[in-house]
């Protein structure tokens, strides 16, 4: 199952991204990664969790952000719940290509059994239609 949380710029989505991952670490009889854009959550998040810099693997759009996922999931059957935070600042194609991008991470989701959080810094009203379901708007 993939989820969106979304909202403006400073609304709380990472402090709300924290306090997840914490959960789901505290909860995970399996692991729990968090894939970021730069080593901002380094502190904030437990070292229980897997803390993953997009900016050290060269990872830039979507194509590569899904292959990324994909082989966090492959190479390690037991993860539970993966976070992304600052979607769009490792995505820069922003609201174009999301849905298509979320489209394939459910699949993923599916087959892997795993849940995939993505921080969106956008308003329910600019995204696409199809993603309104799986948004919560911080």
């Amino acid at each position: 199952m993939v989820t969106l949380i979304i909202g403006k710029k400073g609304s709380g989505k990472t402090k709300k991204l924290i306090q997840l991952a914490n959960e789901a670490v505290a909860k995970s009889s399996g692991n729990v990664v968090v894939i970021e854009k730069g080593a901002g959550l380094t502190y904030d998040v437990t070292h229980k969790a897997r803390l993953v810099d997009t900016d050290v693997y060269g990872i830039k759009g979507y194509d590569m952000l899904l292959g990324f996922i994909s082989g966090i999931c492959a190479g390690n059957y037991d993860v539970t719940d993966i976070f992304v935070d600052s979607t769009f600042k490792i995505a820069p194609e922003g609201v174009d290509g999301i849905e298509k991008f979320v489209t394939a991470l459910n699949s993923l989701a599916d087959e892997s059994d795993a849940k995939i959080t993505l921080l969106v810094s956008s308003a329910e009203a600019d995204l696409p239609s199809g993603l309104k379901a799986v948004c919560e708007e911080i």
